[in-house]
This record gives structure tokens, sequence and C-alpha cells, in this order.
């Protein structure tokens, strides 16, 4: 694997190779994007191609533009080989998942007094640090930082040429981004720091100042339709076209989408909505929230009929504002027409706002099948 498989955002890809091309590497990194959008499956492959021991020149096109169109990209651009001993062992690190609850396990089974000072680190090559947000809080610690701090000052890389410090979340505790200041501001040499954010405004600006910004851009659908034909051969044309409206341009959150647990939240959204916009069926409504119990896994299903809520209500405000195409839940645009018959813009930001409440109840720990009752009583339309 190489760029050449990386889909959508070929100027983003192109720009880093051509930093390593003219040897002119950014002591500091932001990818931006949306959850999903490849951030982190960029920054191992820019990783792999700065410290490729066999680099081999690409003459075929870097990925899909975000158009759409296919256009070939430019010549000469390298690329990393994947077979040499530091592209293989950065590489270990693709699954993220995987290798952080390896390391959460690890921790686990030291001592009570070791466990409180370890922080969670992943580190699959001797230069290369990969820093993931610390559970339970899951924001980087002044303790993760420090171990940045230390391996860049005090120990030069010896395997690559730069060493690679990765955080792919920017949820910082406010020392840790502090402490995170003193790389940016005298960074030391062969040192490069990557961060990964979904939204950069969430960083100190101090910190945005002092390094790069790339942004990644949204997949076209018909470009995560044609990967889903490809990736999930399991999934028929419909499925894969709701999946790909649904992700948001994003192809890892297309690639890992679980259509059938998106579908019974919907049924679920669906049974709510018909209970506040037509004539209310409080049998139907009560044996469907009645489902939604307390403990870890009601929590998570919660949440998700939640989201999903919210996706049928914004498709309800493409339909009121007259932009029926715009709406991502196609397979069911009849029946979204209907529901949308009488509604306004009052009555969606009601909904809006009844769906935040229910879900700071659940930070409260209201009874959720409750507090859904309350909610969808609440939208009835009047």
């Amino acid at each position: 694997m190489g760029f050449q498989e990386f889909l959508g955002n070929t100027a983003t890809a192109d720009r880093l190779r051509e930093s390593v091309l003219h040897d002119r590497v950014p002591q500091a990194v932001i990818l931006a994007g949306p959850r999903g959008a490849g951030k982190y499956t960029l920054a191992l492959m820019f990783a792999r191609l700065i410290n490729c021991l066999n680099p081999v020149v690409s003459n075929s096109k870097t990925g899909v533009p975000n158009d759409g169109s296919s256009s070939l990209g430019r010549n000469g651009l390298p690329d990393y080989c994947g077979v040499c001993r530091n592209c293989e062992r950065i590489g270990q690190a693709a699954d993220l998942e995987t290798a952080a609850a390896a390391a959460l396990a690890a921790r686990e089974d030291l001592r009570e007094v070791d466990k409180r000072e370890t922080r969670i680190l992943i580190q699959p090559h001797p230069d290369v640090l990969i820093i993931p947000p610390d559970p339970p809080q899951n924001l980087v610690k002044i303790g993760q930082v420090r171990q940045v701090i230390h391996n860049a000052y005090y120990r030069p890389p010896v395997e690559a040429r730069r060493s690679i410090f990765l955080f792919t979340s920017s949820a910082f505790m406010k020392e840790a981004a502090n402490s995170l200041l003193k790389v940016l501001e005298e960074p030391p040499p062969n040192c490069t720091l990557i961060l990964l954010s979904e939204n950069p405004a969430e960083m100190l600006p101090t910190i945005r100042s002092r390094a790069m910004l790339f942004r990644l851009g949204a997949v076209p659908i018909k470009t995560l339709e044609e990967l889903l034909a490809a990736r999930r051969p399991d999934l028929k044309a419909p499925r894969r076209a709701l999946i790909a409206c649904l992700s948001e341009g994003a192809v890892g959150r297309a690639l890992g989408f679980d259509v059938d647990a998106y579908i019974a939240s919907r049924q679920d959204a669906l049974t709510i909505l018909r209970s506040a916009l037509r004539e209310p069926d409080f049998s139907a409504l009560f044996r469907t929230t009645e489902a939604y119990r307390g403990g870890a896994d009601g929590q998570e299903k919660t949440l998700n009929l939640l989201r999903t809520t919210n996706k049928l209500i914004q498709d309800l405000l493409m339909v009121t504002a007259g932009t029926p195409h715009l709406v991502r839940n196609q397979d069911i645009a009849a029946e979204l027409g209907q529901l949308a018959q009488g509604v306004d813009l009052d009555w969606i930001d009601r909904a809006a706002r009844e769906l935040a409440e229910v879900e700071r109840g659940m930070r409260r720990n209201l009874l959720r099948s409750l507090s859904l009752d309350a909610m969808a009583v609440s939208l009835e339309r009047l």
C-alpha cells in the first residue's frame, strides 16, 4: 500500500510528499478533518515516507480528487516502499484501536501505585511515538507530553531520519497543552510533531500558529460507493448508497459503518417522530422506549438513537427548506416527505433542543425510557 491507495485529498497528500522530496519537512503539522476522513492513515503514511529506507518514485495518481474527476498526480513524487524495516514497524500501528487497547490492558496489569503514574503510549518503532487520549477522561495528559519532551530533546533518532510524535487527538488538558509549547517554540532538530484534529479551533492559538495546517475534505459520495463495492461486497447497492450519504465524505467512517445497527436505531427514531407528527400511538412508543434501559450498553444504544433522530430531523429540515435532494436517508425519502408536511422551523428548533436535553439528562442518570417518552410527547405538533 502506498499513497496511490489514499482516497481523496490529493493536494494535501502531494504537499506532504513534496516536503519530503525537497527535504523541508515541517517541525509541526496539523492534519484537520472530520472523524473518519483518514487523518491517522495519512499521518502514518507521512511518517513511513519520512523514514523509509528505500523510497520509490511514484508516477501514478495519488488517490482521487475531491471533485471526483480522474487526474494524474505530479510525476516524481516520492512514496514509501512498504517493505523495509522502518516501513513495516511503523505500519504495525495501523490499527489504532487495537494498539491502544493493548497499551491500556498492559497498564491494568500493573500495581495500583504504578498504574496511576503510567500514561498510555504506543511505540511501534524506536523513533516513532503515538500519543492517544488517555482514558478515562480521554484527554492528552501532561505525563504523555513530558515523555514527548524527553524523547525529543534527549533521545535523537537512531534508526530513522526524524523522530515522529503523533498526537491522535487535539483534546489536551490545559497543563499538557502549555507543556507542548516548549517543543513547538524551541523545536529540536530531526523531530516532527503531527497533531490530528477534527476542529483546530479548539487548540490553543499559540499551538496553531507554530504548526503547518493541512485540511482533509470530504470524498465524493460516488467515490465512497465505489470503494464500498470493492471493500464490502456483501452490501447491496441501496445499503452502499445509504452508507455513502451518511458517512459525510469520510472514508474510515464509511468502511466501519454498522448499517444494521443504524437501521434498527432509525426504526425506533421513526416511531418517536411518527408519534409526535401523526396521530400518537402511545402503545408503540412505550414498547420502543422501554428497551432503552440503564448500563453501558443502554447508554451507547440511547446515544445512537439520539444521533439517528438528529439525522432524521436534519433531513426534515432539508425537505422543509425545499431541498429534498440533500436528504441523506434517501431510501425513506417518501416517508420523510409525509412527516415534513406542516413541520416548520420552530418545530425543528424545538426538536433539536429536546434531543440535547435528553443527552444532558443522561449525564444526570435520569431514567432513559422516561426521558424519551417525555421528549416524544413534547414534540407533538400543535
